[in-house]
C-alpha cells in the first residue's frame, strides 16, 4: 500500500479481502460449513460471519456512527469470549443467513468509505491517542488487513480438514534459475537501524513506533531452511536426541509424538505430504513448512547455529546500508508484485527456496516476504513507548513470554497484511499455521571487518 492511500485504495483492498472470503467458504456445503474441521480452528463459517461483524463494529458503527445492524452478534462473534474449541455450540448464523449479512455489511461500509471525513488525509504519523480511526483510512486498512488474516486462517482449516481437495490446485512456482549458486549465508553489518514505522498509514499498533536498534554484525542463512536439509536432522536422529531441545521443547516433543512437520510422513524410503486435500512427494527445495518453534529451535542447535533475533530478522529485511534508511519490503517501497514474492494464495505452497532474485534485501537474503512465515527467537513484546491504538485487544492482550514472533508473510497472506515492519505471534506449539524459518549465526571479528 503506497504511502498515502485513497479511497480508491481503501475500496480496492475490501473486495479483494471478501472475494477470498467467499472463495474459500463457497467451494463447500453447509455441513462442511458447520463442521469443526480441528479442535485448533473454529468452524468456517463462524469465520464467515465474524469478518462482517468486525466491519459493522469499526466500519458501520466507529467510522460511519450510523446505526447498528445486528449488535445482537456481538456476543457471539467476539473472539475473546469464546475459545474455537466451543464455538461449534453458538448460535451461530447458518452459511446464507451469513453470506447476506456480509452483504448488508458491505453495502453499509462502502457509503461510509464513500463519506469518509476530511480527516482522511491527515499525516500517516498522526497515530493513536485521540486521532481519528479514518485518518489515512487506518480503520479501513485494519478491516481489510483483519479479513485477509481470517482468510489465512480458513486456508489453514482447508490445509486441517479430512476428505476430498475441493481448491483448485494452481501451478507451482518456477524454480530459480542461480539457486546453487547463492551462498548458503549472508552477512549483515553490525550498527544502528531503525526498525518499525511511524509513517505507514496502514501499520498496525504493534509495529509502531519506530525506534532505533543497535546491532553486533551476524550472518543469516540467504534462504529458508529446505525440506532437504530438515530431513538431514530427521535422518540423524534429531527428534530422538534431548540434547537439541530446549527443555519445554523436549518435553512437548515427547507428549506430542513429534517426529516430522506436521502433514509429513514417510512411506518407505520417500517423504509424502498432504496438501489441501492430495498426497503428494515432499518437494526436497521448498522451504520445510508446518514447525513448531521447538523443532526451528531445535534444528538450528543440531545445526550448530540459532534462531534470529526479532530485529535481526527486520535488519536484514529493510535496512539498506548505502542509504541509511529503513525500507517498506525487502526490495524497496514498492507494493509487492508476483516478480517479489510467493503472497496471496497464488500457488498454495511455497517456492523453491532461491527464488524471486527481484525480491532479495539488501543484506542478499531472499524470500524474506511470502512462502512461509519465519519463527524468531523472540518473545512477542511491546516496543519501547508502545501505544495500544485503536483497542488494546488487538495486540496488547498478547504481549508476553508465551508468545514467540514470525516474520515476513507466507504464501497464504495477503500483501495488505505483509511488511517489513509486519508482526505476527503465536505459540511455540504451534504447527498447523504456515510457518518455516531460517537461521542465524553471530559473526565473528575477523568476519565482520
Amino acid at each position: 500500500m503506497n504511502e498515502h492511500p485513497t479511497r480508491t485504495d481503501a475500496a480496492a483492498a475490501l473486495t479483494s479481502s471478501r472475494q477470498r472470503t467467499l472463495a474459500l467458504t463457497d467451494c463447500l456445503d453447509e455441513a462442511e460449513l458447520l463442521a469443526q474441521h480441528s479442535p485448533l480452528m473454529s468452524p468456517l463459517v463462524w469465520d464467515l460471519a465474524h469478518v462482517g461483524n468486525q466491519e459493522e463494529i469499526w466500519l458501520v458503527r466507529e467510522a460511519g456512527r450510523l446505526p447498528a445492524l445486528r449488535p445482537d452478534l456481538d456476543a457471539i462473534y467476539d473472539a475473546f469470549s469464546h475459545p474455537r474449541a466451543d464455538r461449534p455450540a453458538l448460535p451461530l448464523l447458518a452459511p446464507d443467513a451469513a453470506r447476506r449479512y456480509l452483504r448488508q455489511v458491505r453495502e453499509r461500509a462502502l457509503e461510509v468509505l464513500d463519506a469518509a471525513a476530511p480527516d482522511w488525509d491527515t499525516p500517516g504519523s498522526a497515530f493513536g491517542g485521540e486521532t481519528p480511526v479514518t485518518a489515512g483510512g487506518f480503520v479501513f486498512g485494519m478491516v481489510a488487513q483483519h479479513e485477509q488474516q481470517h482468510a489465512e486462517t480458513m486456508l489453514a482449516t482447508h490445509q486441517l480438514r479430512s476428505g476430498p481437495a475441493v481448491l483448485d490446485a494452481p501451478a507451482p512456482p518456477p524454480a530459480p534459475a542461480d539457486a546453487a549458486a547463492l551462498p548458503r549465508e549472508v552477512l549483515v553489518p553490525g550498527g544502528p537501524f531503525t526498525m518499525g514505522t511511524d509513517t505507514d498509514p496502514w501499520a498496525l499498533d504493534n509495529e509502531r513506533p519506530a525506534h532505533t536498534v543497535d546491532l553486533a554484525p551476524f550472518w543469516l542463512d540467504t534462504v529458508p531452511v529446505s525440506n532437504r536439509a530438515y530431513q538431514e536432522f530427521i535422518a540423524d536422529g534429531g527428534y530422538a536426541d534431548p540434547r537439541w531441545w530446549s527443555p519445554d521443547g523436549w518435553k512437548h516433543r515427547q507428549q506430542a509424538q513429534l517426529e516430522a512437520p506436521l502433514f509429513c510422513h514417510r512411506d518407505g524410503g520417500a517423504w509424502l505430504r498432504r496438501r489441501f486435500g492430495r498426497t503428494e512427494p515432499v518437494p526436497p527445495l521448498e522451504p520445510v513448512l508446518h514447525v513448531s518453534w521447538y523443532e526451528a529451535d531445535a534444528y538450528a542447535r543440531w545445526a550448530g547455529r540459532r534462531l534470529p533475533t526479532e530485529a535481526e530478522w527486520e535488519k536484514a529485511a529493510r535496512h539498506d546500508p548505502d542509504t541509511g534508511r529503513s525500507r517498506r519490503h525487502p526490495w524497496g517501497d514498492a507494493d509487492p508484485t508476483a516478480e517479489h514474492a510467493n503472497l496471496g494464495q497464488r500457488h498454495l505452497q511455497p517456492a523453491p527456496v532461491g527464488s524471486y532474485p527481484a525480491g532479495a534485501a539488501p543484506s542478499g537474503a531472499r524470500q524474506l516476504t511470502g512462502d512461509v512465515w519465519e519463527w524468531t527467537s523472540s518473545d512477542f513484546l511491546p516496543y519501547p513507548d508502545f501505544a495500544a491504538y485503536p483497542y488494546k485487544e488487538y495486540s496488547e492482550v498478547f504481549f508476553g513470554t508465551e508468545y514467540k514472533v514470525l516474520r515476513g508473510g507466507s504464501f497464504g497472506v495477503d500483501p495488505v497484511a505483509c511488511r517489513g515492519t509486519f508482526r505476527n505471534w503465536d505459540y511455540p506449539i504451534r504447527r498447523q499455521i504456515f510457518s518455516g524459518f531460517r537461521t542465524a549465526r553471530d559473526a565473528d571479528p575477523g568476519e565482520a571487518a
